[in-house]
């Protein structure tokens, strides 16, 4: 059923006021056997036990672990007497509810909401028990195919619950458990209709958007004397039909389509049906076309969008908060804005997580950013010939699909995370990758509801083996945690990532200033958030090291220890400067990728962890460095051998673009060597290369691949400017012996100044400056860790970070700078 935002004729309330009382498992079998006073606290609602436990400052790894073990006891009192209905949005796990000490609906599902009817006195109990899982775990049946090792216990795959929790290795501990959604009351006005169910389709052919709406009222409900729906100034009657039935068409001539924010404007339109006088809001709804390119071969995955093929780029979402499992615009919205001032126009709900509320499709319609949704469904055995089991997905997958019908930014619904891929890889034969669940009940429900998305089995999947990175979806971590050199993002052909280049990323200084995790890399509580894969020998830290090694020729080992605080900033410099020549290859004109996702957006606890923003909000290094790979406008350096460099230059912008690229060669940082310059012109959404040796126009090693003497630069920097305002909306740099890690007085100059309401910090420098950091424990910069040439007037806008006062005060470094710059507002 689609949604319905709200009503006139309906007053919806979420119910306060809650309590909690953890019990030994069975040992309270109704409300009636729990003390009425005593060992109860106040408890957040939509939370989780584990939130509480935080909020009463008792959380720790011993009482996380406990969870599973108790029972655990929600009560409150209505205020009032009230009679309509009550919702429950999401209940972890396997729940009973109890009104007024009589049980009425039991549930097994956390992704599976509860609704029913209720007519009762004031101050009549609501009750909840959430029963004790890890009992019920290990009484589960155990035979299976295969059995993964990353999610444990196998037993999990029996129940619809989420895999936080139960991943050791780089998630924190405790079964998600609570009422972690709203629980609402629902009371209409005696005339409102009741409708069952809503169907709203939208279309778009690059000139029409139409809506198509059906209602189903209940039996009881007398058929309106009028019904209307309007958008965006056009207005059509809905027809009544047999069965309680009414149903119309709305076309809109010229409609403003919706685009991913990269590409276009996420133009989005109120849709209303007036209905016997009441108004019924159905949200705000987006028009686009959306098909999918499998490329020449047949073998490949891409999304087009209004007839414009769409290079998706992003990140992998873990969780607003692991602890509460918190839902709604102001959880999501610091994250989702943060995603797409980076230049991400998708991000990946994968299976190892769970499902978010509708608040989260709102802001990615309203933000442009598209959404790749997977079912709850990762690396297990799962029990598809159950028919309860394929019932259960099948309501998950209804649900999600009905729920978002108006959304434009739901754009794949993928069947999970890596149960094709763990299948494989522990040796089962192919047609024991998938099932009915995968080539049956998802693809059915997504031809039903949602017809104007993709539908993709599992991530990966699509070649002979579901992880190869040459045909369909891939998981990418050739460059990553395989260690594989930075020219195998090329070698690997990869045609979509749905996830890729996972790293311990760094936290920034500014969140790691409260110690916590203590900034010393041995620290048992520092690595306790350094992600790692059950029995593997290594972890993610060693992966960030071997590439520090490559581009720094430093020992990471000894760096560590002689020189901690130089460690972290070339920490912080290698994944930036890696995932930034990695998108580089993949965004190239002549790439066959059509897409690539990091592996995570935030992380899930403090510390080192895969995520490009750290847990409390603060971007990363690779934020920063994935801010640059991603911009619609960009220029890009390739290494071609002895063809020497390529320089790429990417229009996505609906308009035009006029601009100049300067290319030029630098001898020991300082000395310009060579100086090129060309004029380009890129029609809207299209992209071309150049040979620099085309715009220098004669030889020069610039790649230093013939080698028929010494090297005559080290550095190479491109720059493309605006042609009219020569305003610089790109550069990039290439390093033909490596980055290096000697230091220089590089004479790195930073000055303050207030532009309006802003303070912008206005950096420059004598010799080139390799991955500038700005640190200001008050502000954040802008834009970081990037490189600044000779000559080049860096711009770069603060902004205050909350709680944060005073103006500006901070610090400029460059990794291979032995001088810093300070600045503050009068100095």
């Amino acid at each position: 059923m689609a949604r319905i935002v709200a009503r006139s004729g309906e007053r919806v309330e979420p119910l306060a006021d809650w309590s909690w009382l953890a019990t030994q498992a069975d040992a309270a079998a109704t409300p009636a056997d729990l003390p009425v006073e005593g060992e109860w606290q106040d408890a957040a609602v939509p939370g989780t036990v584990a939130g509480t436990l935080r909020s009463l400052g008792r959380l720790d790894d011993a009482s996380a672990n406990a969870i599973g073990q108790q029972d655990h006891w929600y009560r409150t009192r209505l205020p009032k007497p009230f009679s309509g209905r009550l919702r429950f949005e999401g209940l972890a796990t396997v729940t009973e509810i109890w009104v007024g000490g009589a049980k009425q609906a039991d549930s097994v599902s956390m992704f599976a909401p509860v609704e029913f009817a209720v007519d009762c006195p004031a101050g009549t109990e609501i009750a909840l028990c959430f029963r004790a899982l890890a009992p019920k775990l290990a009484a589960a049946p155990r035979r299976a195919r295969w059995r993964p090792a990353m999610i444990q216990p196998n037993a999990l795959r029996w129940f619809r619950t989420s895999a936080l929790g139960s991943m050791p290795g780089w998630c924190p501990p405790g079964l998600p458990t609570g009422p972690y959604r709203p629980v609402l009351r629902i009371e209409s006005a005696a005339d409102a209709a009741r409708i069952e169910a809503v169907d709203l389709r939208t279309s778009y052919d690059r000139r029409t958007g139409t809506v198509a709406l059906a209602l189903t009222l209940a039996a009881n409900s007398p058929l309106p004397r009028g019904a209307t729906m309007r958008c965006a100034g056009g207005e059509a009657v809905l027809h009544t039909g047999g069965g309680g039935q009414l149903a119309g068409t709305l076309s809109l001539p010229g409609i403003a389509p919706w685009f991913p924010h990269t590409h276009g404007e996420p133009a989005l339109h109120d849709l209303t049906l007036v209905f016997d006088g009441e108004t019924i809001d159905l949200g705000r709804v987006g028009f686009r076309s959306l098909d999918v390119d499998r490329g020449a071969d047949g073998e490949g995955f891409g999304l087009i969008v209004n007839g414009v093929p769409v290079f998706c780029r992003g990140a992998c979402w873990s969780n607003a908060d692991v602890t509460t499992l918190a839902g709604g615009r102001t959880a999501y919205e610091p994250w989702l804005r943060l995603a797409r001032e980076a230049g991400m126009n998708m991000i990946r709900l994968p299976g190892v997580m769970t499902y978010e509320d509708d608040a989260f499709f709102a802001l990615c319609d309203e933000l442009g950013i598209m959404v790749w949704q997977e079912m709850m469904l990762a690396n297990f055995d799962y029990p598809q010939s159950d028919a309860g089991f394929r019932a259960a997905i099948k309501g998950e997958a209804e649900a999600r699909l009905g729920r978002t019908q108006g959304s434009p930014s739901l754009a794949v619904l993928c069947g999970g995370s890596e149960v094709f891929q763990q299948s494989a890889m522990l040796g089962a034969p192919p047609e024991a990758w998938s099932g009915p669940v995968f080539d049956e009940v998802l693809p059915e429900a997504v031809a039903a509801l949602r017809p104007d998305i993709a539908y993709v089995p599992n991530s990966p999947s699509g070649g002979p083996l579901p992880f190869v990175a040459d045909k369909g979806v891939t998981h990418y971590y050739g460059v990553g945690a395989y260690m594989r050199g930075l020219d195998d993002a090329r070698l690997a052909n990869v045609r979509f990532a749905a996830e890729s280049l996972a790293f311990a990323n760094v936290p920034e200084e500014v969140s790691l200033r409260g110690g916590k995790p203590p900034a010393i890399t041995h620290h048992p509580d520092w690595k306790r958030a350094v992600p790692r894969d059950a029995g593997a020998s290594w972890d993610f830290e060693d992966v960030r090291d071997h590439y520090l090694e490559r581009l720094y020729g430093l020992d990471p080992a000894h760096l560590r220890r002689e020189d901690p605080e130089r460690y972290f900033a070339l920490s912080r410099a290698t994944v930036a400067e890696v995932m930034e020549e990695t998108f580089a290859e993949w965004r190239r004109p002549a790439s066959p990728t059509r897409g690539a996702l990091v592996w995570l957006l935030q992380d899930l606890q403090p510390g080192a962890g895969w995520g490009v923003i750290a847990s409390d909000g603060e971007p990363k290094s690779a934020w920063y460095g994935l801010a640059r790979a991603f911009r619609p406008v960009q220029l890009a350096l390739t290494d071609e051998g002895v063809n020497g460099l390529a320089l790429h230059v990417i229009n996505e912008r609906p308009e035009p673009l006029a601009a100049t690229v300067e290319l030029t060669c630098w001898r020991a940082g300082e000395v310009a060597v060579i100086k090129a310059k060309r004029d380009v012109a890129l029609a809207p959404r299209s992209a071309i290369t150049l040979s620099a040796f085309e715009l220098i126009g004669r030889f020069f090693d610039i790649a230093y691949a013939y080698r028929f003497g010494p090297p005559g630069h080290d550095v190479t920097s491109a720059v493309l400017r605006d042609a009219t305002s020569g305003v610089v909306l790109a550069e990039a740099f290439h390093f033909p012996l490596g980055r290096g890690h000697e230091r220089h007085h590089c004479g790195l100059v930073a000055q303050l100044k207030r532009e309006g309401d802003d303070w912008m910090l206005m950096l420059s420098t004598q010799r080139l400056a390799q991955s500038v950091e700005i640190i200001d424990h008050g502000w954040r910069p802008e834009r970081n860790w990037f490189h600044l040439a000779p000559g080049e007037l860096r711009r770069v806008r603060l902004l205050q970070r909350e709680g944060a006062s005073g103006a500006p005060t901070g610090e400029v470094r460059a990794v291979n700078a032995i001088d810093r710059a300070s600045y503050a507002a009068g100095g």
